[in-house]
């Protein structure tokens, strides 16, 4: 079973920093604070699901920028916005680049949590993704480079007979990798294998 959610939250006022503890409490969530970006980047972070409630503007790097970085380092966590400084422009890059909500303070605490429960839900999914893709990464990395050159051209459509003059052997030897490559990959059609390809960011196409 996946483990229990955790909300991190990164704002530089004290006060709203121990608001929002106590409130995560109650609502039965574990939490952890920080007071600014920088100290919540070099925290080591636990592999679980879990959410960010962001202040904007803080001391040093700010909540947007701190959003930039986490698109990078850590993609599947959903971030809400606290701020009591939002203007229009601002939120609309938030959202662009993917936060959950943008909330103005003071908010309700209906809303707020709300938008937590939507946020550990979205981080669910893309963590899910990730997990996923990672073990078809790992089925990938099995292949040796001949099973994987069939492999590509196999999904983009090409039949093994071209794919044998493309390779510069017979059929027969490809239908061979062919099976090899499904059997490695999991695959139980070319359908699964086609997919499995798009999952991993391959061409599939025309060839």
């Amino acid at each position: 079973m996946d483990a229990a959610p955790i909300v991190f939250v990164v704002d530089d006022d004290a006060s709203m920093r121990r608001s929002l503890g106590r409130l995560l409490r109650t609502a039965g969530l574990e939490s952890k604070s920080f007071a600014s970006a920088q100290a919540f980047l070099d925290e080591e972070l636990p592999d679980r699901p879990a959410c960010l409630l962001l202040d904007v503007k803080m001391p040093g790097l700010s909540g947007l920028e701190l959003q930039e970085e986490l698109r990078r380092c850590r993609p599947s966590l959903a971030i809400v916005f606290l701020t009591g400084h939002g203007d229009v422009p601002m939120t609309a890059r938030a959202m662009k680049t993917g936060a959950v909500d943008f909330l103005q303070k003071p908010f309700s605490c209906s809303d707020l949590m709300d938008a937590i429960h939507r946020a550990l839900d979205q981080g669910r999914r893309v963590r899910e993704f990730e997990l996923g893709r990672a073990s078809l990464e790992k089925r990938l990395a099995t292949l040796t480079k001949r099973e994987r050159e069939v492999f590509t051209l196999v999904v983009t459509g090409v039949p093994n007979k071209q794919v044998a003059d493309r390779l510069g052997t017979v059929e027969k030897t490809i239908k061979v990798h062919r099976a090899r490559v499904m059997e490695k990959m999991q695959a139980k059609s070319l359908a699964d294998l086609v997919y499995i390809a798009e999952r991993l960011g391959m061409v599939v196409g025309g060839a």
